[in-house]
């Protein structure tokens, strides 16, 4: 597992879920709207691979409340473990893991997203979201999650890059340098990408996807909260800094600095930054077109 997780321990670490709380009340407003393009049947199998927190999964009962079920994975027991205990506490969820009386079956599973416990051709939906940036081989992860699609089957796949964050310089600081200089070396040392979302397209093509498409969620400091932002980038720092100067020639301090840089940019009224977040579609050919 380690080798398909390569983040793991900061994958495991309490800011990640700081992060992934963040980034909902950051993107949800603008990718939700994304959904409805999705026209799924009564009864649709959904799978969030790489579900995190479940708050996703969660979400998507309400978008699609005439499913039958829907299913997080992720690889990680820890989170699926806070997965299952924010659905308990939400409300939204019966004990039997049931929406409401008669909507869609929740379920968390601890699980390799390359080798997924689904056959061939089971799920209306599958919802991957701020994964392929953290995985070796997003082609084989890709290449799982189109397996298991039914014909006329869709990918929603939120692929994150490194190379679309924008942010002024600071005193001095130019945030710049924390993607180039850190951030892509420590992926590039772990046999990641931390510019996936600019590949993404091209990859669920190569696939045999059909009505691909790629859209942007533009974050900024006029369409999402201050707030949620900092909290994002503040996560960011307190998860990732060690690692991050560990496999750069930025010391600690400076990798601190660079992310004070964008949260004094965030805090300051009159400041201005964006992140621009790819959302890429695809369909698998219904079986009379196949």
């Amino acid at each position: 597992m380690t080798t398909r997780n390569p983040q793991a321990e900061q994958m495991a670490d309490e800011s990640m879920l700081r992060t992934l709380a963040h980034q909902i009340a950051a993107l949800w407003p603008q990718e939700k709207r994304l959904f409805s393009r999705y026209a799924l049947p009564a009864g649709a199998q959904i799978l969030d691979l790489g579900c995190g927190s479940g708050e996703v999964t969660m979400r998507l009962g309400e978008i699609f409340p005439g499913a039958a079920c829907l299913q997080g994975v992720d690889v990680l027991p820890e989170v699926i473990a806070a997965a299952r205990s924010q659905a308990n506490a939400s409300g939204r969820w019966q004990p039997d893991g049931r929406w409401g009386l008669d909507g869609p079956v929740l379920e968390f599973a601890v699980g390799d997203g390359f080798a997924l416990d689904a056959s061939d051709e089971y799920f209306d939906l599958v919802v991957c979201r701020h994964v392929t940036q953290a995985v070796p081989e997003p082609e084989r992860l890709l290449a799982e999650a189109v397996r298991v699609l039914k014909p006329g089957g869709w990918l929603h796949l939120l692929s994150e890059d490194y190379g679309m964050l924008h942010f002024p310089v600071r005193d001095g600081w130019d945030p710049d340098r924390l993607w180039h200089e850190a951030v892509i070396p420590f992926t590039q040392a772990t046999g990641t990408d931390a510019r996936i979302g600019r590949r993404s397209l091209p990859m669920i093509q190569a696939l045999g996807l059909t009505q691909c498409s790629v859209q942007y969620l533009t974050i900024d400091t006029e369409t999402a909260s201050r707030e949620a932002l900092i909290g994002i980038f503040s996560a960011w720092r307190d998860g990732y800094t060690e690692v991050l100067a560990a496999h750069s020639k930025l010391s600690m301090g400076e990798v601190q600095a660079l992310f004070s840089a964008v949260i004094a940019t965030l805090e300051d009224p009159a400041g201005y930054g964006v992140w621009q977040v790819p959302v890429i579609a695809g369909r698998k050919p219904p079986r009379e077109l196949a």
